[in-house]
Formats: C-alpha cells, sequence, structure tokens
C-alpha cells in the first residue's frame, strides 16, 4: 500500500487529555501549549527563554512529535503572562497548580489523521480494518519517535551506557547525528569525529548554547575522565536515551512473545518493520486468545524485572543473551541521576472512539484519494503504530 501520512504538519494533529491538578494560589503556572513542526524539547527552551527562567523550570509531562501540530500541557515555576508566542509554538495560560504536571496526569491523546496517496480500494481497506483493531487491538509497539538516539551502524547509546563504556556513550553524544538534530549540531558532530579528543578546539567549535559545552570545558581540564564528563549531559536525555534502548528490547520480547501465540493458534498474520525489526500484526483473534492477550503485560526490562510468565522469563534471557548482555547489566551503574524505568506494558493497545471522517480527493497527489480518521489511545501509545497496522 502506498498510504502516505505526516505529508504536512496538519495532517497529524494530536491533542493531550489530562486532569489538570488546578489550584488557587500554587506555586507552578499552567498553560495549554500549541506547537506546529518544532520538537517538545525546542519548545521547553522558548518558553523559558521567554520568561527568562531556567530551562528546569518548565516542565511538559510527555513529549510530541515534530512533524505534527500538537496541543499539550505544561507548567512554569513561578509566574507568566496570559499568552506567549514564539516560533512554531503558543501558550495560554489556564491557571495554577501547587506541583508540576507529572505524566500520572495524563488520560492519553486524541488524534485527527489525513492518509494520503491511496486508491479507492485501499481506502475501503483501512475503513474495514479501523473496526478490526478498535476490536481487536493492536500490538503495542514502541515506534520510531522513541529511537531519536539510535545511530544506524552504531546502535544505541543506551547500550553503551549499559556496557559501562563511558567513552563511547559520550563519543556517541558528541559524534553521532540523531534523529532531529539541526544542521549547526549535525555540522559540529562530524567536526568532533575527526577531532577526537582535542577537547579545546572542540570546546571552541561547540555551539551556543548547548550542552556540549558544558561537557568539553571538563573534558578540557580533565581529558580522560569519561565517565564524570557522561554525568554532565542532562540527567532527562541521559533518561531518554536509556529508554529507547530498553523500548528496543520490549518490542523483540513483545514481538516474539505474540509471534508465538498466533502460530500456536494456527493464526495468520502481517509484520511491520520497526527499525529493521520484523515484528508481527495480527488481523482478528479468537475470543479467548483475545481476552488472554488484553491482559497480558510483558516487563520492561530491568535489573530487578520479575517475570510471572516462563515464556516471558525464556523470552527475556534470550534476547539480552542476543546483545552480549545478562539482566544484572540493566542497572546503569556508569550514571549517577538516570536510570531505566521499570514497570510493564500491555501487549495490546485499543484504538476508542475511533471513526472515519470522510474520504474525498487528494489535493496534493491528483487522481488519488484521501482518507481521514479519529481516535484515542492512552498514554503511552502510538498512533503511528495503529497508522501502520492499518495498511497490512
Amino acid at each position: 500500500m502506498t498510504m502516505r501520512f505526516k505529508v504536512v504538519p496538519e495532517d497529524f494533529v494530536v491533542e493531550e487529555r489530562a486532569r489538570l491538578p488546578l489550584s488557587v494560589g500554587g506555586a507552578y503556572a499552567v498553560y495549554r501549549v500549541r506547537k506546529r513542526g518544532v520538537t517538545t524539547l525546542q519548545v521547553q527552551e522558548r518558553l523559558a527563554a521567554r520568561l527568562r527562567v531556567p530551562k528546569s523550570a518548565v516542565v511538559f509531562p510527555a513529549l510530541k512529535d515534530k512533524d505534527a501540530v500538537a496541543v499539550q500541557y505544561a507548567c512554569v515555576k513561578g509566574g507568566g503572562p496570559g499568552r506567549l508566542t514564539g516560533a512554531g509554538f503558543s501558550a495560554e495560560f489556564l491557571g495554577r497548580c501547587a506541583r508540576p504536571l507529572s505524566p500520572r496526569d495524563l488520560e492519553g491523546n486524541r488524534f485527527t489523521v489525513v492518509l494520503r496517496d491511496l486508491t479507492a480500494e485501499e481506502v475501503e481497506h483501512i475503513r474495514a480494518r479501523l473496526g478490526q483493531v478498535t476490536r481487536f487491538g493492536v500490538p503495542n509497539y514502541f515506534d520510531l519517535q522513541r529511537f531519536g538516539s539510535y545511530a544506524p551502524g552504531e546502535g544505541f547509546m543506551g547500550k553503551k551506557i549499559l556496557q559501562r563504556d563511558a567513552e563511547g556513550a559520550l563519543r556517541a553524544y558528541l559524534t553521532l547525528p540523531f534523529a532531529g538534530d539541526p544542521p549547526r549540531v549535525r555540522a559540529f558532530k562530524a567536526f568532533a569525529r575527526e577531532h577526537w579528543e582535542d577537547w579545546p578546539l572542540l570546546f571552541e567549535r561547540a555551539p551556543r548554547p548547548s550542552n556540549f559545552r558544558s561537557v568539553l570545558t571538563f573534558l578540557r581540564d580533565h581529558p580522560e575522565d569519561f565517565r564524570r564528563a557522561l554525568n554532565l549531559v542532562p540527567a532527562r536525555l541521559l533518561s531518554l536515551f536509556l529508554s529507547a534502548y530498553q523500548s528496543f528490547l520490549w518490542n523483540r520480547m513483545a514481538g516474539r512473545y505474540l509471534r508465538g501465540k498466533l502460530e500456536a493458534s494456527g493464526l495468520p498474520f502481517a509484520s511491520i518493520q520497526v527499525l529493521g525489526e520484523e515484528l508481527p500484526v495480527h488481523r482478528e483473534l479468537p475470543d479467548g486468545l483475545l481476552r488472554a492477550l488484553s491482559r497480558t503485560n510483558i516487563p520492561l526490562l530491568h535489573h530487578r524485572a520479575r517475570f510471572e510468565d516462563p515464556d516471558v522469563a525464556a523470552l527475556a534471557e534470550a534476547v539480552l543473551t542476543e546483545e552480549g548482555l545478562s539482566q544484572r547489566d540493566l542497572k546503569a551503574r556508569l550514571l549517577e541521576r538516570a536510570y531505566l524505568p521499570k514497570g510493564t506494558r500491555p501487549l495490546l493497545t485499543f484504538p476508542q472512539e475511533a471513526s472515519a471522517l470522510g474520504a474525498e480527493e487528494d489535493e496534493l497527489f491528483p487522481g488519488r484519494r484521501k482518507f481521514t480518521l479519529a481516535f484515542s489511545l492512552p498514554p503511552g501509545s502510538y498512533a503511528t503504530l495503529v497508522l501502520k497496522a492499518l495498511a497490512v
């Protein structure tokens, strides 16, 4: 299928749903933020600059995709005006709260999506699949947005941290291009690859402002203390690097678990690719298997993760062995302020409030059709994964 999405930002609209803990006289100002074509972290920086506060004073409970129109919530310690605007965003004051917003305040996301470059037959296929995924769910894989710190041919910075390779992790941070790096950062990283260990020169060439300069300032005075230099990277970034690798491992485990259940039941399935992994996607499920899989939670791999299902435990051991790791390695011993998150993730996710909003001529692809649909997902599930499942 030739289906395209995110051709223009307005083709992918996401609105965060939250239970805002508003209170009179709270220490934090709460804003509804609308952004287009920029990352949440970029908006955080720009809001902080406009308000003249440290970036840490601006808290977003979740990150949203750059290539979309997103409405999400943020809070700022202290005060602020009723409305703020900047490059790629606007923010409207809603009230105050006594504590910073957190992921626990989020109820999910509502998506309105335009699918393009379709034939009439493909529109009808997607319409039928929308009913299937609502009833039978889709695998709750992490999609590509989660893997911005993956470098083709080099792998995950998070894995290097778990392998206790401080220099390798720092080299990845300073030299490998990541998804979303602006041109000036990519140019600096290319220069850093050619002049590794020339810390004074790299400091002079590092973008302003950036955390690279803090790391390189330390390395000028302590040229071989890679571990302490690594800990100067913001903890939130380090946590994202670790979570990306953990999510890759989860996808591999979940895909193999689901494949085993489908093959044992003799059920056909399709596949989608996420970061080179061929991951199974079911269509219909018999009632008994649907009930069982909808109750299945796969642990996020962690040094203290526990496995109630022996099949999942065996998968975890096999996946880690393939990666050259053991479960005890899944503690980020190099780091002082970042770690792998604990918990489990549902194997399946079920789009709610799904509706087909209509098909019409596609003005961007003459002779083709576009199809608009809407649905809601719980926090942490990926709409782009649902769209890929609709196409199989």
